[in-house]
Protein backbone atom coordinates (compact mmCIF):
# COMPACT_ATOMS: atom_id res chain seq x y z
CA UNK A 1 0.00 0.00 0.00
CA UNK A 2 2.78 2.36 0.96
CA UNK A 3 4.64 1.54 -2.24
CA UNK A 4 1.50 2.34 -4.28
CA UNK A 5 1.21 5.75 -2.63
CA UNK A 6 4.86 6.54 -3.38
CA UNK A 7 4.38 5.47 -7.00
CA UNK A 8 1.27 7.61 -7.28
CA UNK A 9 3.16 10.65 -5.92
CA UNK A 10 5.95 10.12 -8.45
CA UNK A 11 3.42 9.95 -11.29
CA UNK A 12 1.64 13.09 -10.09
CA UNK A 13 4.92 15.01 -9.82
CA UNK A 14 5.94 13.87 -13.30
CA UNK A 15 2.61 15.03 -14.73
CA UNK A 16 2.95 18.38 -12.97
CA UNK A 17 6.45 18.83 -14.40
CA UNK A 18 5.19 17.89 -17.87
CA UNK A 19 2.32 20.37 -17.64
CA UNK A 20 4.66 23.14 -16.49
CA UNK A 21 6.98 22.50 -19.44
CA UNK A 22 4.08 22.35 -21.88
CA UNK A 23 2.79 25.63 -20.50
CA UNK A 24 5.90 27.37 -21.82
CA UNK A 25 5.73 26.08 -25.42
CA UNK A 26 3.35 27.18 -28.19
CA UNK A 27 1.18 24.30 -29.41
CA UNK A 28 1.87 23.29 -33.02
CA UNK A 29 -1.82 23.56 -33.95
CA UNK A 30 -1.66 27.31 -33.23
CA UNK A 31 1.00 27.89 -35.87
CA UNK A 32 -0.23 28.78 -39.37
CA UNK A 33 3.04 28.28 -41.24
CA UNK A 34 3.30 24.57 -42.24
CA UNK A 35 7.11 24.54 -42.03
CA UNK A 36 7.17 26.09 -38.56
CA UNK A 37 4.32 23.85 -37.38
CA UNK A 38 6.29 20.80 -38.53
CA UNK A 39 9.42 21.94 -36.67
CA UNK A 40 7.37 22.70 -33.56
CA UNK A 41 6.01 19.15 -33.62
CA UNK A 42 9.32 17.48 -34.44
CA UNK A 43 11.30 19.19 -31.66
CA UNK A 44 8.58 19.47 -29.03
CA UNK A 45 10.58 17.48 -26.45
CA UNK A 46 13.58 19.81 -26.81
CA UNK A 47 11.33 22.87 -26.58
CA UNK A 48 9.72 21.53 -23.40
CA UNK A 49 13.15 20.84 -21.90
CA UNK A 50 14.16 24.44 -22.61
CA UNK A 51 10.92 25.66 -21.03
CA UNK A 52 11.63 23.68 -17.88
CA UNK A 53 15.19 25.00 -17.64
CA UNK A 54 14.09 28.60 -18.13
CA UNK A 55 11.43 28.10 -15.48
CA UNK A 56 14.14 26.95 -13.05
CA UNK A 57 16.37 29.98 -13.61
CA UNK A 58 16.72 32.54 -10.85
CA UNK A 59 16.33 36.21 -11.85
CA UNK A 60 16.92 39.36 -9.81
CA UNK A 61 13.36 40.50 -10.49
CA UNK A 62 10.29 38.42 -11.47
CA UNK A 63 10.39 37.09 -15.03
CA UNK A 64 7.64 35.27 -16.89
CA UNK A 65 7.58 33.70 -20.31
CA UNK A 66 4.60 35.25 -22.03
CA UNK A 67 2.81 35.26 -25.34
CA UNK A 68 1.98 38.94 -24.75
CA UNK A 69 4.33 41.73 -23.76
CA UNK A 70 3.67 44.79 -21.62
CA UNK A 71 1.34 43.14 -19.09
CA UNK A 72 1.36 44.23 -15.45
CA UNK A 73 2.45 41.51 -13.06
CA UNK A 74 -1.01 40.67 -11.78
CA UNK A 75 -2.29 40.21 -15.32
CA UNK A 76 0.79 38.20 -16.19
CA UNK A 77 0.22 35.63 -13.45
CA UNK A 78 -3.04 34.59 -15.11
CA UNK A 79 -1.88 35.13 -18.72
CA UNK A 80 -0.81 32.61 -21.36
CA UNK A 81 2.89 31.84 -20.85
CA UNK A 82 3.37 29.73 -23.98
CA UNK A 83 5.97 31.73 -25.86
CA UNK A 84 8.71 29.29 -26.96
CA UNK A 85 8.33 28.64 -30.67
CA UNK A 86 9.98 28.52 -34.06
CA UNK A 87 9.55 31.68 -36.13
CA UNK A 88 10.97 33.55 -39.11
CA UNK A 89 13.27 36.56 -38.81
CA UNK A 90 14.48 38.25 -42.00
CA UNK A 91 14.19 35.05 -43.99
CA UNK A 92 15.91 32.90 -41.36
CA UNK A 93 14.34 30.21 -39.18
CA UNK A 94 14.90 31.11 -35.54
CA UNK A 95 13.98 29.90 -32.10
CA UNK A 96 11.86 32.70 -30.67
CA UNK A 97 11.12 33.43 -27.01
CA UNK A 98 9.18 36.33 -25.48
CA UNK A 99 8.64 37.33 -21.87
CA UNK A 100 8.07 40.07 -19.31
CA UNK A 101 10.73 41.13 -16.80
CA UNK A 102 9.56 43.24 -13.90
CA UNK A 103 12.60 45.45 -13.37
CA UNK A 104 12.19 49.23 -13.59
CA UNK A 105 15.04 51.46 -14.83
CA UNK A 106 15.43 55.20 -14.45
CA UNK A 107 15.51 57.06 -17.78
CA UNK A 108 17.55 59.86 -16.19
CA UNK A 109 20.24 57.55 -14.79
CA UNK A 110 20.51 54.95 -17.56
CA UNK A 111 20.72 55.52 -21.32
CA UNK A 112 18.91 53.27 -23.79
CA UNK A 113 22.06 51.24 -24.40
CA UNK A 114 22.60 50.81 -20.67
CA UNK A 115 19.02 49.68 -20.10
CA UNK A 116 19.33 47.20 -22.96
CA UNK A 117 22.60 45.91 -21.49
CA UNK A 118 21.10 45.34 -18.03
CA UNK A 119 18.17 43.30 -19.36
CA UNK A 120 20.45 41.39 -21.72
CA UNK A 121 22.78 40.35 -18.90
CA UNK A 122 20.00 39.70 -16.37
CA UNK A 123 17.56 37.77 -18.57
CA UNK A 124 18.58 37.08 -22.16
CA UNK A 125 22.10 35.81 -21.50
CA UNK A 126 20.93 33.19 -18.95
CA UNK A 127 18.17 32.07 -21.35
CA UNK A 128 20.67 31.71 -24.18
CA UNK A 129 22.91 29.59 -21.96
CA UNK A 130 20.16 26.98 -21.46
CA UNK A 131 18.67 27.26 -24.96
CA UNK A 132 21.60 27.31 -27.39
CA UNK A 133 23.14 23.97 -26.23
CA UNK A 134 19.86 22.21 -27.09
CA UNK A 135 19.84 23.51 -30.66
CA UNK A 136 23.50 24.18 -31.48
CA UNK A 137 23.71 21.19 -33.84
CA UNK A 138 20.22 21.60 -35.29
CA UNK A 139 20.61 22.64 -38.92
CA UNK A 140 17.04 23.98 -38.95
CA UNK A 141 17.87 26.68 -36.40
CA UNK A 142 19.73 29.61 -37.96
CA UNK A 143 19.50 31.96 -35.01
CA UNK A 144 17.75 33.06 -31.83
CA UNK A 145 15.25 35.92 -31.48
CA UNK A 146 14.25 36.98 -27.98
CA UNK A 147 11.97 39.84 -27.00
CA UNK A 148 11.71 40.91 -23.37
CA UNK A 149 9.71 43.75 -21.88
CA UNK A 150 11.03 45.66 -18.87
CA UNK A 151 9.83 48.93 -17.30
CA UNK A 152 11.27 52.44 -17.28
CA UNK A 153 10.58 55.23 -14.83
CA UNK A 154 10.74 58.89 -15.88
CA UNK A 155 9.34 62.27 -14.98
CA UNK A 156 6.85 64.26 -17.06
CA UNK A 157 5.77 67.72 -15.91
CA UNK A 158 7.14 66.90 -12.47
CA UNK A 159 5.11 63.68 -12.23
CA UNK A 160 6.84 60.30 -12.05
CA UNK A 161 5.54 57.83 -14.65
CA UNK A 162 6.32 54.16 -15.34
CA UNK A 163 5.85 52.44 -18.67
CA UNK A 164 7.03 49.27 -20.44
CA UNK A 165 9.94 49.17 -22.89
CA UNK A 166 10.64 46.24 -25.21
CA UNK A 167 14.10 44.87 -25.99
CA UNK A 168 14.43 42.65 -29.07
CA UNK A 169 17.64 40.62 -29.58
CA UNK A 170 18.62 38.59 -32.65
CA UNK A 171 21.77 36.45 -32.70
CA UNK A 172 22.76 34.21 -35.62
CA UNK A 173 23.57 30.62 -34.62
CA UNK A 174 27.34 31.08 -35.08
CA UNK A 175 27.36 34.30 -33.05
CA UNK A 176 25.41 32.65 -30.22
CA UNK A 177 27.92 29.79 -30.13
CA UNK A 178 30.86 32.22 -30.10
CA UNK A 179 29.23 34.21 -27.30
CA UNK A 180 28.78 31.18 -25.06
CA UNK A 181 32.21 29.75 -25.88
CA UNK A 182 34.06 33.05 -25.41
CA UNK A 183 36.38 33.15 -22.43
CA UNK A 184 37.06 36.90 -22.45
CA UNK A 185 35.00 40.08 -22.79
CA UNK A 186 36.77 40.75 -26.08
CA UNK A 187 35.71 37.50 -27.76
CA UNK A 188 32.19 37.72 -26.35
CA UNK A 189 31.87 41.33 -27.51
CA UNK A 190 32.99 40.35 -31.00
CA UNK A 191 30.22 37.74 -31.07
CA UNK A 192 27.64 40.27 -29.87
CA UNK A 193 28.54 42.66 -32.66
CA UNK A 194 27.27 40.07 -35.15
CA UNK A 195 23.76 40.38 -33.72
CA UNK A 196 21.03 43.01 -33.91
CA UNK A 197 19.34 44.79 -31.00
CA UNK A 198 16.29 47.04 -30.85
CA UNK A 199 14.70 48.95 -27.99
CA UNK A 200 11.12 49.87 -28.87
CA UNK A 201 12.05 49.12 -32.52
CA UNK A 202 15.02 51.55 -32.48
CA UNK A 203 18.56 50.11 -32.94
CA UNK A 204 20.79 50.04 -29.85
CA UNK A 205 24.23 48.62 -29.06
CA UNK A 206 25.04 46.25 -26.21
CA UNK A 207 28.49 46.55 -24.64
CA UNK A 208 29.27 43.83 -22.12
CA UNK A 209 31.78 45.85 -20.11
CA UNK A 210 29.55 48.91 -19.96
CA UNK A 211 32.32 51.05 -21.46
CA UNK A 212 31.46 51.01 -25.16
CA UNK A 213 31.67 54.31 -27.04
CA UNK A 214 27.96 55.02 -26.72
CA UNK A 215 27.90 54.19 -23.00
CA UNK A 216 31.15 55.92 -22.19
CA UNK A 217 30.52 59.23 -23.95
CA UNK A 218 26.78 59.79 -23.82
CA UNK A 219 24.93 60.66 -20.66
CA UNK A 220 21.26 59.64 -20.38
CA UNK A 221 18.96 62.23 -21.87
CA UNK A 222 16.16 63.20 -19.45
CA UNK A 223 12.69 63.07 -20.94
CA UNK A 224 11.98 66.62 -19.90
CA UNK A 225 9.21 67.82 -22.18
CA UNK A 226 5.64 66.73 -22.56
CA UNK A 227 6.03 66.57 -26.37
CA UNK A 228 9.05 64.29 -26.06
CA UNK A 229 7.17 62.02 -23.70
CA UNK A 230 4.18 61.80 -26.02
CA UNK A 231 6.46 61.00 -28.92
CA UNK A 232 8.16 58.23 -26.94
CA UNK A 233 4.81 56.83 -25.82
CA UNK A 234 3.59 56.77 -29.43
CA UNK A 235 6.72 54.87 -30.51
CA UNK A 236 6.24 52.42 -27.65
CA UNK A 237 2.60 51.86 -28.56
CA UNK A 238 3.44 51.32 -32.22
CA UNK A 239 6.14 48.85 -31.22
CA UNK A 240 3.92 46.93 -28.80
CA UNK A 241 0.77 47.03 -30.92
CA UNK A 242 -1.58 47.82 -28.05
CA UNK A 243 -3.54 45.51 -25.75
CA UNK A 244 -3.93 41.90 -26.72
CA UNK A 245 -1.32 42.12 -29.48
CA UNK A 246 1.19 39.30 -29.97
CA UNK A 247 4.49 41.08 -30.76
CA UNK A 248 6.01 40.28 -34.16
CA UNK A 249 9.57 39.01 -34.40
CA UNK A 250 10.13 40.78 -37.73
CA UNK A 251 11.47 44.23 -36.83
CA UNK A 252 12.45 46.58 -39.67
CA UNK A 253 16.21 46.96 -39.83
CA UNK A 254 18.13 50.16 -40.36
CA UNK A 255 21.47 49.67 -42.06
CA UNK A 256 24.13 52.38 -42.40
CA UNK A 257 24.01 54.37 -45.60
CA UNK A 258 26.31 52.88 -48.22
CA UNK A 259 29.03 55.03 -49.66
CA UNK A 260 28.45 56.25 -53.19
CA UNK A 261 31.00 57.08 -55.89
CA UNK A 262 30.31 60.76 -55.20
CA UNK A 263 31.12 60.25 -51.51
CA UNK A 264 34.38 58.53 -52.43
CA UNK A 265 35.35 61.37 -54.78
CA UNK A 266 34.78 63.92 -52.03
CA UNK A 267 36.81 61.87 -49.57
CA UNK A 268 39.67 61.44 -52.02
CA UNK A 269 39.77 65.15 -52.77
CA UNK A 270 40.04 65.92 -49.05
CA UNK A 271 43.20 63.82 -48.64
CA UNK A 272 46.21 65.30 -50.41
CA UNK A 273 48.31 62.16 -50.72
CA UNK A 274 51.31 61.90 -53.05
CA UNK A 275 50.43 58.96 -55.31
CA UNK A 276 53.33 59.26 -57.73
CA UNK A 277 55.41 56.13 -58.54
CA UNK A 278 58.34 57.69 -56.69
CA UNK A 279 56.25 58.17 -53.53
CA UNK A 280 54.99 54.58 -53.69
CA UNK A 281 58.53 53.26 -54.12
CA UNK A 282 59.71 55.31 -51.15
CA UNK A 283 56.84 54.01 -49.00
CA UNK A 284 57.60 50.44 -50.08
CA UNK A 285 61.25 50.83 -49.10
CA UNK A 286 60.35 52.38 -45.73
CA UNK A 287 58.10 49.43 -44.89
CA UNK A 288 60.20 46.68 -46.47
CA UNK A 289 61.22 45.02 -43.19
CA UNK A 290 57.69 45.17 -41.75
CA UNK A 291 56.16 43.65 -44.89
CA UNK A 292 58.69 40.83 -45.01
CA UNK A 293 58.15 40.00 -41.34
CA UNK A 294 54.38 40.12 -41.69
CA UNK A 295 54.43 37.88 -44.78
CA UNK A 296 56.61 35.32 -43.06
CA UNK A 297 54.70 35.23 -39.78
CA UNK A 298 51.14 35.33 -41.16
CA UNK A 299 51.47 33.23 -44.30
CA UNK A 300 49.79 30.17 -42.74
CA UNK A 301 46.74 32.29 -41.88
CA UNK A 302 46.64 34.70 -44.80
CA UNK A 303 47.64 32.32 -47.65
CA UNK A 304 49.59 35.01 -49.51
CA UNK A 305 50.05 34.66 -53.26
CA UNK A 306 53.80 34.03 -53.65
CA UNK A 307 54.16 35.78 -57.00
CA UNK A 308 52.37 38.97 -55.85
CA UNK A 309 54.18 40.29 -52.74
CA UNK A 310 52.56 42.83 -50.45
CA UNK A 311 52.96 46.33 -51.85
CA UNK A 312 51.49 49.80 -52.09
CA UNK A 313 49.13 50.76 -54.92
CA UNK A 314 47.04 53.74 -55.93
CA UNK A 315 43.26 53.41 -55.89
CA UNK A 316 40.83 56.35 -56.14
CA UNK A 317 43.72 58.75 -55.68
CA UNK A 318 44.57 57.15 -52.35
CA UNK A 319 47.37 54.81 -51.30
CA UNK A 320 46.45 51.29 -50.23
CA UNK A 321 48.57 48.43 -48.97
CA UNK A 322 47.52 45.60 -51.29
CA UNK A 323 47.66 42.05 -49.97
CA UNK A 324 47.10 39.32 -52.56
CA UNK A 325 45.82 36.05 -51.14
CA UNK A 326 43.84 32.92 -51.85
CA UNK A 327 40.61 31.94 -50.09
CA UNK A 328 39.46 28.33 -50.14
CA UNK A 329 35.80 27.71 -49.29
CA UNK A 330 33.99 24.43 -48.76
CA UNK A 331 31.92 23.04 -51.63
CA UNK A 332 28.79 23.94 -49.63
CA UNK A 333 29.65 27.60 -50.22
CA UNK A 334 29.12 27.27 -53.97
CA UNK A 335 26.53 29.73 -55.22
CA UNK A 336 26.35 33.25 -56.52
CA UNK A 337 29.47 35.41 -56.65
CA UNK A 338 27.92 37.58 -53.94
CA UNK A 339 27.46 34.63 -51.59
CA UNK A 340 31.03 33.48 -52.15
CA UNK A 341 32.38 37.00 -51.64
CA UNK A 342 30.40 37.37 -48.39
CA UNK A 343 31.62 34.03 -47.05
CA UNK A 344 35.20 34.83 -48.08
CA UNK A 345 34.97 37.99 -45.99
CA UNK A 346 33.36 36.34 -42.95
CA UNK A 347 35.43 33.15 -42.96
CA UNK A 348 38.82 34.51 -44.07
CA UNK A 349 39.33 38.27 -44.54
CA UNK A 350 37.66 39.34 -41.28
CA UNK A 351 40.00 37.08 -39.28
CA UNK A 352 43.08 38.67 -40.86
CA UNK A 353 42.30 42.31 -40.15
CA UNK A 354 43.49 42.52 -36.55
CA UNK A 355 46.68 40.45 -37.09
CA UNK A 356 47.63 42.58 -40.10
CA UNK A 357 46.88 45.88 -38.34
CA UNK A 358 49.10 44.74 -35.49
CA UNK A 359 52.14 45.35 -37.72
CA UNK A 360 51.19 48.95 -38.49
CA UNK A 361 50.97 51.28 -35.53
CA UNK A 362 50.44 55.00 -36.27
CA UNK A 363 53.20 57.44 -35.39
CA UNK A 364 52.74 60.52 -33.22
CA UNK A 365 50.98 62.26 -36.10
CA UNK A 366 48.52 59.37 -36.40
CA UNK A 367 49.54 58.85 -40.02
CA UNK A 368 50.90 55.65 -41.55
CA UNK A 369 51.53 57.42 -44.88
CA UNK A 370 48.86 55.27 -46.55
CA UNK A 371 45.06 55.34 -46.50
CA UNK A 372 43.84 51.78 -46.27
CA UNK A 373 44.37 48.10 -46.97
CA UNK A 374 43.21 46.25 -50.05
CA UNK A 375 42.57 42.54 -49.54
CA UNK A 376 42.67 41.05 -53.04
CA UNK A 377 41.61 37.41 -52.95
CA UNK A 378 40.96 34.64 -55.43
CA UNK A 379 38.15 32.38 -54.21
CA UNK A 380 38.29 28.65 -54.88
CA UNK A 381 36.22 25.68 -53.73
CA UNK A 382 38.00 22.97 -51.75
CA UNK A 383 36.59 19.99 -53.65
CA UNK A 384 37.51 21.19 -57.14
CA UNK A 385 40.80 21.58 -58.95
CA UNK A 386 41.76 24.68 -60.90
CA UNK A 387 41.07 22.76 -64.12
CA UNK A 388 37.49 21.89 -63.15
CA UNK A 389 36.34 25.13 -61.59
CA UNK A 390 36.25 28.79 -62.27
CA UNK A 391 37.30 31.32 -59.67
CA UNK A 392 36.05 34.65 -58.41
CA UNK A 393 38.41 37.59 -57.91
CA UNK A 394 37.23 39.79 -55.05
CA UNK A 395 38.91 42.96 -53.80
CA UNK A 396 38.06 44.68 -50.52
CA UNK A 397 39.48 48.23 -50.38
CA UNK A 398 39.00 49.25 -46.75
CA UNK A 399 40.00 52.66 -45.29
CA UNK A 400 42.19 52.73 -42.19
CA UNK A 401 39.61 54.66 -40.15
CA UNK A 402 37.02 51.90 -40.69
CA UNK A 403 39.62 49.19 -40.08
CA UNK A 404 40.62 50.74 -36.75
CA UNK A 405 36.94 51.00 -35.80
CA UNK A 406 36.52 47.29 -36.57
CA UNK A 407 39.76 46.47 -34.73
CA UNK A 408 38.36 48.07 -31.55
CA UNK A 409 35.08 46.15 -31.93
CA UNK A 410 33.28 49.47 -32.38
CA UNK A 411 32.10 48.58 -35.92
CA UNK A 412 30.58 45.46 -37.43
CA UNK A 413 31.90 43.71 -40.52
CA UNK A 414 28.97 45.12 -42.48
CA UNK A 415 29.80 48.66 -41.41
CA UNK A 416 33.42 48.09 -42.40
CA UNK A 417 32.39 46.94 -45.88
CA UNK A 418 29.93 49.83 -46.22
CA UNK A 419 32.78 52.24 -45.50
CA UNK A 420 34.97 50.76 -48.23
CA UNK A 421 34.73 49.55 -51.82
CA UNK A 422 34.20 45.98 -53.00
CA UNK A 423 35.05 44.78 -56.50
CA UNK A 424 34.05 41.37 -57.89
CA UNK A 425 35.89 40.44 -61.08
CA UNK A 426 36.77 44.11 -61.53
CA UNK A 427 33.23 45.49 -61.13
CA UNK A 428 32.16 47.53 -58.12
CA UNK A 429 29.30 45.95 -56.16
CA UNK A 430 27.24 46.51 -53.04
CA UNK A 431 27.73 43.58 -50.68
CA UNK A 432 25.21 42.88 -47.92
CA UNK A 433 26.62 40.03 -45.87
CA UNK A 434 23.34 38.97 -44.32
CA UNK A 435 21.39 38.93 -47.57
CA UNK A 436 24.19 37.36 -49.63
CA UNK A 437 24.75 34.50 -47.18
CA UNK A 438 21.13 34.00 -46.14
CA UNK A 439 19.23 34.30 -49.40
CA UNK A 440 20.16 30.84 -50.66
CA UNK A 441 19.63 28.95 -47.41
Amino acid sequence: MRRSKVLLCVIVLALVALNVASAQVVAPVEMKDPELRSLQTQYMDDLKAVGTQINNLSFEYPFYLSKKLDLDEQQQKAADQRSIRFDHYNGKTVLAITGNYYAAYSTTQLSKDQRARKTFLAVIDPILKVTVPKFQTNSNVQGYALEVSHHVVGTVMGVSMERPENLMVYLPQNAALKLLAGKTDTTQQAALLEGQYFLNAEPVTIWLNGEGPQLGTKAPVPESTDDDEKSNEMKAEVASGGDGYVPPINVPLKFPKRSSPADDSTKAAAVQRDVSPEALASLQAANKQILETMTKELDSQVHFVSYAPAGFVTFHQEVFLELSLTTTLSDASAGSRYKMAAEAFDDHIAHLIRPVLGYFKPDSKDDLKFDGIGFSTTIRLAGKTQATQGSEAVEFFLPLSALRCYERYDCTGQQLIDGGIVLINGERVSLDLQIAEGAVR
